[in-house]
């Protein structure tokens, strides 16, 4: 079993950065990929970044590729996501997940733990 707890969501005006943490428990962390997905009203929940094993490889949707930044602290068991130029359209629960699959990793179905996730919202 793992455990993942987000935590640094917030409310920020559009052009703002946040950055977002999940502290993982339970399992070897660096035995897992983990990616961060987001969910708006009403929509399907999407994916947003993910991180290999070895912290070598990162993937991004293109809604967000230049802006935000995944990382990963093995000291701290800690994945981040690091978010820069915040829009509206970020509005959304972002969730943390972890995966025994090297990756990428970009679909809900191929992680098998989940955080209870974060709300960020972004004022225009």
């Amino acid at each position: 079993q793992v455990q993942l707890v987000e935590s640094g969501g917030g409310l920020v005006q559009a052009g703002g950065s946040l950055r977002l943490s999940c502290v993982a428990s339970g399992r070897t962390f660096s035995s897992y990929g983990l990616g961060w997905f987001r969910q708006a009203p009403g929509k399907e929940r999407e994916f947003v970044a993910d991180i290999s094993w070895t912290g070598a490889r990162t993937y991004y949707a293109g809604s967000v590729k230049g802006r935000f930044t995944i990382s990963r602290d093995y000291n701290k068991n800690t994945v981040y996501l690091q978010m820069n130029n915040l829009k509206p359209e970020d509005t959304a629960v972002y969730y943390c997940a972890a995966s025994s699959n090297y990756g990428p990793n970009m679909h809900p179905y191929e992680y098998h733990y989940w955080g209870q996730g974060t709300q960020v919202t972004v004022s225009s």
